[in-house]
């Protein structure tokens, strides 16, 4: 048996940045369509009309001040209401696979470590570009490894799910090394016209480097355990897929084509598997909550997550315990856990332990502890 550990991560940020205010602009300016061209069916009853969003609103009901997107053209035009996102030849990369090529190569250079160190690629995500062939490949060609490479998903969960792979491949010997990489395109599979959720997502690339502890050539985070669990639900739910065109209302403009979710129960069912997650698997590896220097969890909703701290720790955690980067980032799915795991735990000392934790539809939650070393 062999001791996983992590030992790079890196992050692919866009250059575009769409604010709470100019969200609501947008949006305001949708709804102002909308209620304009339904006027009659509005006055009928037959029509609901749509309300305005506000900067203070979405503030409350997420903490997200701005989010990263691939596209903020087509996203802010009140006519569209999605990303305009190129079309690309067959021969050229993907979207997906040039975003993680960017975060996978930041990791390997914090890791010190090279494409030839490499065995295996997963890409983790929460929505994939493509059926096959599988993204993953694609960056494993582009990355010029040798080895072997698939896609998952697991929603939200989806980084923490790779990470126990391959940790667990790393454990048992199989390979001695492997990328997770978390491209996000949320902005994809928003639903940018419905108040309920248009300030939700942003967009971003996360990849982190496993290796065998004994390999690692400079600092590292020991995986100590990994634990993952599922529980069905469809709170969380987006319908789209290849059945589609199959069925006789299936070409249509559907709302259940992006994202969905029935926030209330979500808040009210996850938020105690995740806290009992958490509790159990720490409980089973003798962790205590006064041994956790941090913890970094999915970055969904701060409500959420200031939840989830306080059951975790047992008290109101202090500032840097349980950092945040959504108000930056907004919710990007599967990396936002790794995120703030990447830009807040340079600063841990030698024996400090930490937990990654990242949760969402599924049900889905994973966990890693992890300690530091060097």
């Amino acid at each position: 048996m062999y001791t996983p550990a992590i030992t790079g991560t890196g992050v692919f940020t866009p250059d575009q940045v769409i604010t709470n205010a100019e969200l609501v602009t947008a949006f305001n300016a949708y709804v102002d369509l909308f209620n304009a061209e339904n006027a009659e069916g509005i006055a009928a009853g037959t029509v609901e009309p749509k309300a305005h969003s506000s900067e203070d609103f979405i503030f409350k009901a997420s903490g997200i001040e701005q989010r990263y997107v691939i596209d903020k053209s087509g996203i802010l035009d009140p006519k569209v209401m999605h990303p305009l996102l190129r079309q690309r030849s067959d021969d050229e990369p993907s979207l997906m696979a040039e975003m993680a090529l960017d975060a996978a190569q930041k990791a390997l250079a914090a890791a010190g470590k090279t494409a030839a160190d490499v065995d295996a690629v997963i890409c983790a995500a929460s929505n994939l570009e493509r059926a096959y062939p599988a993204v993953a490949i694609e960056i494993q060609k582009l990355l010029h490894i040798n080895g072997f490479a698939f896609d998952m998903n697991v929603a939200c969960s989806s980084a923490t799910f790779g990470i126990q792979a391959a940790a667990d491949m790393i454990r048992s010997g199989s390979i001695r090394s492997a990328l997770v990489v978390n491209p996000e395109i949320c902005s994809a599979h928003l639903e940018w016209r419905d108040r309920d959720c248009h300030f939700i997502f942003g967009d971003v690339a996360t990849a982190t480097l496993i290796e065998r502890s004994e390999d690692a050539t400079g600092p590292y985070f020991e995986i100590k355990s990994t634990r993952c669990a599922t529980d069905f639900s469809n709170n969380i739910r987006n319908n789209n897929g290849f059945l589609r065109r199959s069925r006789p209302d299936g070409v249509a403009d559907r709302r259940d084509m992006q994202f969905m979710q029935n926030g209330r129960k979500v808040f009210k069912e996850v938020l105690p598997m995740v806290a009992d997650h958490i509790a159990s698997h720490m409980s089973d590896n003798g962790v205590e909550a006064s041994d956790l220097k941090r913890i970094w969890l999915h970055q969904a909703n701060k409500s959420m997550n200031d939840f989830i701290g306080r059951k975790v720790l047992g008290r109101t955690p202090e500032p840097g315990e349980q950092p945040n980067i959504l108000q930056d980032y907004a919710n990007t799915s599967s990396a936002g856990s790794i995120i703030a795991f990447s830009k807040y735990s340079n600063d841990l000392k030698d024996g400090d332990t930490g937990l990654i934790c990242s949760f969402g539809a599924g049900y889905s939650v994973g966990s890693v502890i992890v300690e530091k070393h060097g």
